[in-house]
């Protein structure tokens, strides 16, 4: 069961940044909003969407590591949102240039393992006792 709800939450908390973010882009870059619609995105939007979905993505490693145990179970968040991205971007595939799918495709499970790294040496420190 913990491993199921560190999984949920660490989806939900991609989630999350991922709106947050999204919404704080919208706010604050007017040029955004204007090709948002038609994703006829600049190179720095792009930069900004994949920057955006690299720290929710490594946040969803962190917060799935501080609640499970299991080695695999804290790498499923990253498969599950590549299994859920790919149709995403195979009808998206003519609205961004190959290498951003790539990257942010090639990246959920790479980023989800250096979350889960840094929960581990986050947490890791606490359970060292004292040397004598």
């Amino acid at each position: 069961m913990r491993n199921f709800i560190g999984v949920v939450t660490g989806l939900a908390a991609w989630l999350a940044i991922a709106i947050v973010a999204g919404f704080i882009m919208r706010q604050a870059w007017p040029a955004y909003v204007s090709v948002a619609d038609a994703m006829t995105f600049t190179l720095p939007m792009m930069i900004a969407r994949l920057s955006i979905a690299a720290v929710a993505t490594i946040v969803m490693g962190f917060v799935t590591a501080c609640i499970t145990q299991s080695a695999v179970a804290r790498l499923i968040p990253g498969f599950i949102l590549l299994i859920l991205f790919i149709p995403e971007h195979v009808m998206l595939w003519d609205k961004f240039p190959i290498w951003y799918h790539l990257w942010f495709l090639l990246s959920l499970v790479p980023l989800t393992y250096v979350g889960n790294r840094i929960a581990a040496a986050a947490i890791r420190p606490q359970h060292v006792s004292a040397l004598p």
